[in-house]
């Protein structure tokens, strides 16, 4: 192995960056400024480049201290982790990252079952857009959005889903939304990280063309559910996501859900050797069994 840092220039680093103050990290990590900024200074010697960008305003990180950041901090924080775990006795941990929108809205109200299934496992659940990194040892396994690929990873497709017009009941009577071609007369509201786009609906149910311009654009499902919800205009999302929103009568199909483009976007993902690990297979196991509860099936994949 390649020989590393010292671990408290590493940390010195990783408090400057989030702080972007050296006196804030040194105060975070009970030292002076000037040990701090000598931490700073050993380990920029040690890498051969420049971290970080003084001058009179303050401090930020250079282009390579942003790309080395990305790395390092994810590792100093799996670090902590299991340091934790380890102090605290846990000895049956699991850390699972999400996309943000099925973490939130399908996962969440699900994981009082896992926890009541599988008391003896800890789980540690992150949600954020980016991807785990695996080699750096963040995530046991990553619940994915998107098209699958992903390297020598196995990827497990969770459920199909059906991709529909959605808005609230309110908003469909106001503007006594009947066809789809009544689509171009209303707000409608744009996912910029959907992988299913307006234009491609429109093109296959109404043989459309997308407007040039969108009312209002989001890149979390969950926000542009939130603004259809409110009578804001009509969001193309997943019927799995808004389950709930269906559920509570906030949302409703403007065309029902026959005029659904269905795609498989959410993977469970990981390493093949995680999946020796029990708490791994256990998670896997209670996933594919909610998607199966919640009407949903898919056939398991083998490593690519």
């Amino acid at each position: 192995m390649a020989s590393l840092p010292p671990v408290t220039n590493l940390l010195a680093f990783e408090a400057v960056a989030r702080r972007r103050s050296f006196a804030v990290a040194a105060a975070e990590l009970h030292l002076t400024a000037s040990a701090i900024s000598h931490q700073v200074a050993r380990l920029e010697s040690d890498l051969g480049v420049k971290l970080f960008e003084r001058s009179a305003h303050g401090v930020r990180l250079s282009v390579a201290g942003e790309q080395y950041l990305e790395r390092v901090a994810g590792a100093l924080k799996a670090i902590a982790s299991a340091t934790d775990d380890l102090r605290q006795g846990v000895g049956n941990s699991l850390y699972v990252h999400s996309a943000p929108t099925l973490a939130s809205l399908w996962l969440m109200p699900r994981l009082r079952r896992f926890a009541e299934a599988h008391p003896d496992i800890s789980l540690n659940l992150s949600a954020a857009h980016t991807h785990s990194d695996f080699a750096l040892g963040q995530a046991d396994l990553d619940i994915r959005y998107g098209v699958p690929q992903w390297g020598d990873l196995v990827v497990e497709p969770l459920f199909e889903e059906r991709i529909v017009p959605l808005a609230s009941p309110a908003f469909i009577r106001e503007h006594r939304l009947k066809r789809t071609a009544q689509l171009l007369d209303v707000p409608l509201i744009q996912s910029n990280v959907s992988v299913v786009q307006w234009s491609d609906w429109l093109k296959r149910f109404a043989d459309l063309r997308a407007p040039d311009r969108y009312s209002l654009r989001f890149d979390r499902a969950q926000m542009s559910l939130d603004a259809a919800t409110q009578g804001l205009g009509v969001a193309l999302e997943s019927a799995t996501n808004a389950e709930q929103h269906l559920a509570e009568g906030k949302l409703k199909p403007v065309f029902g859900l026959d005029k659904a483009i269905r795609v498989k976007a959410h993977f469970a993902v990981y390493p093949a050797r995680h999946a020796r690990r029990p708490p791994v297979e256990a998670f896997l196991a209670w996933i594919h069994g909610e998607a199966a509860r919640s009407g949903h099936t898919a056939a398991r994949q083998t490593p690519r």
